[in-house]
């Protein structure tokens, strides 16, 4: 299974739902139960576009049929539960991570043949439909509220001035997912799920190999879980590999108390 799925998320385009379905499969042993409602929220969408032919107008439905009528606008949170990661609850009661409604929004947008992609826009993923060669709309998929260029120029210039004109660079779906994953697994250890957790950086690690925070991660749940020796020779390669890193003088100091009481024990 496992297999079939890094082969899945590795491909340079890929059928969100699907990998979905199958991250869930392999993190929760159990497949999502409502994809029925994405594929009516994708029909009723792609039926309202039929018969409007102006891009600017489309994108204006595509806001107005999944946010008004869908009821898909939200407010920002701190923080979000394991459940608001998951298909079922996330589409049962329109509360999801924004990891994972990025990803839906996506999936569904597409299926319409819209010229659609996410951008990140500091300090959050938007998505974006492109109209022409000189217009698109940009807009938080939380609220659905599109950003005016204005406000995209401001913070753009924040983050760097001189890349501020350049073109919006689309973010790559195996990205998406890597996000979502570790959106998921930081969700998973605040609620104390560790096997769950861990899976997830299993699969993070086979799409990004040897990934020193991910090898940190591990080794901090693997600690949790009572495999110390494999735990502790991953927070040796990240300390290697991040000796500036604040978290690696901590680590090396655990690192030389674990080395004391082997000695001992020997």
């Amino acid at each position: 299974m496992k297999e079939l799925l890094i082969s899945e998320l590795m491909t340079e385009k890929v059928n969100l739902l699907d990998s979905l379905c199958l991250l869930e499969q392999e993190i929760f042993n159990q497949q999502p139960q409502q994809m029925d409602q994405v594929r009516q929220m994708t029909d009723s969408l792609i039926s309202q576009l039929t018969n409007i032919e102006e891009p600017l107008e489309q994108a204006e439905k595509v806001l107005d049929v999944l946010f008004v009528e869908k009821l898909m606008t939200d407010t920002p949170k701190s923080s979000y539960g394991v459940a608001n990661h998951r298909l079922d609850y996330g589409l049962d009661f329109l509360n999801m991570a924004p990891t994972l409604k990025v990803m839906v929004l996506l999936h569904v947008i597409r299926e319409t043949g819209l010229n659609v992609d996410v951008v990140f826009v500091p300090d959050e993923m938007m998505i974006r439909i492109t109209c022409d060669d000189t217009y698109a709309v940009i807009f938080d998929c939380i609220s659905g509220e599109p950003i005016n260029w204005q406000e995209l120029d401001q913070r753009l210039n924040q983050v760097s001035p001189n890349d501020a004109q350049l073109p919006l660079k689309g973010v790559e779906d195996n990205k998406l997912i890597s996000q979502y994953l570790t959106s998921l697994k930081n969700a998973l250890i605040r609620e104390q799920q560790f096997s769950q957790a861990l899976t997830c950086v299993d699969i993070l690690l086979a799409l990004t190999p040897d990934d020193p925070y991910e090898r940190r991660d591990r080794g901090f749940l693997l600690q949790q879980m009572d495999c110390y020796k494999v735990a502790f020779d991953d927070y040796r390669y990240f300390v290697e590999r991040c000796p500036q890193d604040p978290a690696a003088k901590i680590l090396q100091m655990q690192l030389d108390m674990f080395a004391q009481t082997e000695t001992v024990l020997h």
